[in-house]
């Protein structure tokens, strides 16, 4: 029965709804792929389980299939060959609306239940998807491991907590009294149901397809929506094996597993917009573009829109007293993963005068120059580079890279590595550039991928002045600062907090810009074009359910 589910887990729940509102480090799932967390086999079975899938059609058994769809190729140069169910949308729809009704009657208990198990086996199989999300998205393995599997699952869980910490402040009944001086008082038994907004679309990205997906996801079912899933035609895998697991879990609860569906595409198809326009639909979780994004914000009007699009990510460096920790950091945060994610730096702003660190002052070029041989040291053993950079998920930012050039003096260009495993492999160091305050239509916009400015300012308060105005304009996740002045630092904070953007001081060590910890970061504000939600807390939630009530005298 459902109930088991959610009884059996009710350590993990409380312990998630611990951590976020204590805010510390917490997570139940381990992040590294190691035989101690997972199993000595647990990585073969979990290879051999992802090349079982290729060439094939998924195993998804789903009402209103028509034929057959997918055309993935992993960025590391070969076609994983594998179809999905093509489905008819006015076949699937009424599908997902007969499966609707068991599941809101079900309950907050079951619905927690359920997304808590299938969070629980998504970790089981998180060597499968590890692989998945490699060759969909261009991730190295290390970091497809860790975000495709324990922090995307993480990021779920994070998104039950605060749903389930919401639903359950509801009461079920309630006695109402009201005192009628001599008279007898009136009494009133009232009763109070969680109802859900109704069917839920989570449109998928293809750089971060579980970890960006989750969230909406488990938010939704939590809340008790059915959830229909249409991942980006590049990036399908692992949301397939997501849905399948889902699917499963319903089905052994005895519910109709049509209460969470896939609906997978081909680049070109217009699905998503027919999709999100539909008037069953009534909530879209969204990651991608700014223009896709702002599409769905101006014409979804029968739905709760919540969207994660583009920014524009600033460096401010002002003074440093750790020049080499400094650098390092940059260095790495604008290499990861080719910088194809929505926290990487873009801008880095420094004064024209140059800076001051603890081996003396320092002009704007050898900043420039430092940063850029940073680089060039960090990537310079290709065995390392290619597991901090992975692969470009798509030919259109190599497009990007080579238009870009033509934007600033270059201080490092971009050139192709050879990878050791995979020849065809899309692997491409970063194009750091040079251009001044003036340049802003050269700058100030997202230039997606491995494609980063050293922009030289009047001073630091420009700095801060341009770091502001691009997150309030366009739009930003994070931003960092260097200084050894607090009262900088204090107008950085100002400034961040009036654009709504995390920012991140003096980073040196072993965390970077990059990095969004679940139960404790609140990823994205809703404070600046980015996105029109934070994506993790309660305003998530709060809109996904409302609350019905009955009432009859005693």
């Amino acid at each position: 029965m459902p109930e088991n589910f959610f009884a059996r887990h009710q350590p993990l729940l409380k312990q998630a709804v611990a951590a976020i509102q204590t805010r510390g480090y917490w997570s139940p799932f381990s992040e590294m792929p190691s035989p101690k967390a997972y199993g000595e086999t647990a990585n073969d079975e979990g290879k051999k389980a992802f090349d079982a899938l290729l060439h094939k059609p998924f195993p998804l058994d789903q009402p209103g299939t028509t034929g057959k769809t997918g055309r993935e190729e992993s960025p590391f140069g070969f076609e994983l060959g594998i179809t999905y169910p093509k489905v008819n949308l006015d076949d699937l729809i009424p599908a997902v609306q007969r499966a609707e009704a068991a599941w809101r009657n079900a309950g907050p208990e079951t619905w927690t239940g359920i997304a808590l198990e299938s969070l629980v086996r998504l970790n089981k199989k998180s060597f499968e998807m590890a692989y998945a999300v490699m060759h969909t998205t261009g991730q190295a393995f290390m970091m497809a491991f860790q975000a495709g599997g324990p922090h995307a699952q993480d990021r779920g869980l994070e998104a039950v907590a605060y749903a389930w910490s919401e639903i359950s402040r509801v009461p079920k009944t309630a006695r109402w009294e009201k005192p009628q001086d001599k008279n007898e008082p009136l009494r009133m038994e009232k009763h109070y149901r969680v109802v859900p907004r109704g069917i839920a679309l989570v449109i998928g990205c293809c750089t971060f397809p579980t970890w960006n997906s989750y969230p909406g996801l488990f938010a939704s079912l939590t809340t008790g929506n059915a959830v229909i899933v249409k991942p980006h035609p590049g990036a399908i895998l692992s949301l397939a094996i997501t849905v399948q697991v889902i699917r499963g879990v319903l089905a052994e609860a005895g519910l109709d597993p049509n209460i969470v569906t896939l609906v997978a595409h081909e680049k070109g198809d217009d699905v998503a917009q027919k999709l999100a326009l539909r008037p069953e639909i009534k909530i879209i979780d969204f990651t991608g573009s700014s223009r896709n994004g702002e599409w769905l914000e101006r014409n979804a009007h029968q739905a709760q829109v919540f969207t994660e699009k583009a920014g524009v990510n600033p460096i401010i460096i002002d003074s440093t007293n750790d020049l080499k920790g400094m650098v390092r950091n940059i260095a790495f945060s604008l290499s990861l993963y080719s910088g194809q994610m929505c926290t990487a730096p873009q801008n880095i702003y420094v004064p024209q005068s140059g800076i001051d660190t603890a081996e003396g002052h320092l002009s704007f070029d050898q900043v420039a120059n430092a940063i850029g041989e940073g680089i060039s040291k960090l990537l310079s053993d290709t065995g390392r580079a290619v597991e901090v950079l992975g692969a470009i998920q798509n030919e259109d930012i190599l497009h990007r890279i080579e238009q870009a050039r033509g934007l600033g003096e270059i201080v490092v260009d971009s050139k192709q590595l050879p990878h050791p495993q995979f020849e065809k492999a899309r692997v491409y160091t970063p194009l750091l550039l040079k251009a001044t305050a003036g340049d802003e239509a050269k700058f100030m916009r997202e230039l997606f991928g491995p494609i980063a400015f050293v922009v030289a300012t009047q001073n630091t308060a420009q700095s801060i002045e341009i770091a502001k105005r691009a997150a309030l304009e366009h739009g930003a996740i994070t931003m960092s600062v260097y200084s050894t002045d607090n009262k900088v630092l204090n107008k950085v904070r100002d400034a961040a907090a009036e654009s709504g953007v995390s920012l991140s001081c003096n980073l040196t060590g072993g965390v970077f810009v990059n990095q969004s910890a679940a139960y404790s970061d609140f990823h994205a504000s809703g404070a600046n074009p980015a996105a029109n939600s934070s994506l993790t807390d309660t305003a998530f939630v709060a809109n996904r359910f409302r609350v019905a009530q009955s009432r009859a005298h005693v």
